[in-house]
């Protein structure tokens, strides 16, 4: 093997990018010349990643209406990077998240003798454990983010390496509240609540009218509370006309990205399910989740779903933590109420904010590890011997 290696990469949307840039950092500090490249975001480029496609061309969600509008496009650039991965082979491939179509590729490149690594296991602890197959055809070596996966995957002969969450690394176990609501712009007297529809079109579609609708209703009932929506820079147009069209145009801060800025500053978010909602977790911040998507897809998943809960800090506390508000239940009255009671719960019932910032530190601290590192030990492992890294 070269000094530095080669080494190959998809990522999916947002969470995956940042992931991925997280993991790029603990490889380049075992390799500097490192050379990656693949599908890859904003977040991977910065740590000169060179992305073939852009990670949101990934940006769907499993079994919605809009992976099969694009199913074709999505095939055919999995085709093309099959055919240039073999051609001019990688000393690994790390499929980051995006299962759907990560798993695939990564069977057809073991198959032909490149060393393979999928980072986050699939939930398959949460719905579709018929996956677990597809893994063990697809990687060589699972990196898993939560504690009880290797155990799991193990038992499956599936060779994995806990190595905590990245962001639990990222986001301090103290958030600075005062620092972040500066940087907006807000004072420290300030009710702040954090407004996140998603960061997929799908998302947008079908989650976004309900909530501002809900955030409508909450500033009704609170006329000082300041509102503050990090957009995807590629859906923020979809999700202005969309907060003007439940009449709270001027009266909501937008603001590009900066999601951590977001949710650090504010008292409580309304938060739709995924990546977000831990990420909320580890901000320590009373969250209300809430998802909405085509009735087709909520029957699929249902059918699959293992366990009682959707949201990630839920799922994690194996408890009902935070109020999740799921398909039909997701009406804007339904949020608005539940919101409410965290807001209300701040100077009422300030135990209720005490007790679940003692489970979200718990938690944080269970996820908490030198995640690069562990990770690129992981890597390092596998390329110079799979059966090592067992």
């Amino acid at each position: 093997m070269r000094a530095s290696p080669r080494i190959a990469m998809v990522a999916g949307e947002t969470s995956g990018d940042l992931l991925a840039g997280l993991l790029i950092d603990g490889m380049q500090a075992h390799w500097p010349g490192l050379a990656s490249f693949g599908i890859g975001g904003p977040q991977m480029e910065r740590r000169g990643f060179a992305a073939w496609w852009p990670s949101e061309k990934l940006a769907v969600h499993g079994y919605s209406m809009e992976v099969l509008r694009r199913l074709r496009e999505l095939l055919g650039i999995r085709k093309q990077l099959r055919a240039r991965l073999l051609s001019d082979r990688p000393d690994v491939f790390i499929g980051v998240d995006a299962p759907d179509f990560n798993l695939g590729l990564e069977a057809d490149l073991r198959a032909a003798g490149i060393k393979t690594v999928h980072f986050v296991c699939p939930s398959i602890w949460a719905w579709r454990a018929e996956r677990v197959e597809k893994i063990r055809r697809s990687a060589d070596h699972v990196l898993c983010i939560f504690p009880f996966e290797p155990e799991l995957l193990a038992q499956h002969g599936i060779a994995a390496t806990y190595v905590g969450h990245p962001l639990a690394g990222v986001i301090p176990m103290v958030p600075d509240r005062s620092a972040a609501r500066a940087q907006l712009g807000l004072d420290d007297g300030d009710e702040v609540l954090a407004v996140l529809p998603g960061s997929r079109s799908s998302e947008i579609q079908y989650i976004a009218q309900p909530f501002f609708q809900a955030a409508a209703l909450i500033q009704q009932a609170r006329q000082a509370i300041k509102l503050i929506v990090p957009a995807v820079p590629a859906l923020q147009t979809r999700i202005e006309q969309v907060i003007h069209q439940c009449g709270l145009g001027g009266r909501v801060q937008i603001i590009t990205g900066q999601s951590h800025t977001a949710l650090a500053a504010c008292d409580a978010t309304l938060i739709a399910s995924g990546t977000a909602t831990l990420e909320a977790a580890l901000f320590k911040r009373p969250m209300v989740i809430g998802y909405h998507m085509h009735p087709l897809s909520w029957w699929l998943m249902r059918r699959k779903q293992l366990q009682p809960w959707v949201g990630l800090p839920n799922i994690l506390c194996r408890d009902f933590v935070v109020p999740e508000l799921i398909q039909d239940a997701a009406t804007p009255q339904a949020l608005c109420a539940a919101t409410l009671d965290w807001l209300d719960a701040r100077t009422h019932n300030p135990q209720k904010i005490t007790a679940l910032e003692q489970r979200f530190t718990a938690l944080h601290e269970s996820l908490h590890r030198n995640t690069p590192q562990l990770a690129a030990d992981a890597i390092q492992k596998i390329i110079l011997n799979p059966s090592a890294a067992d």
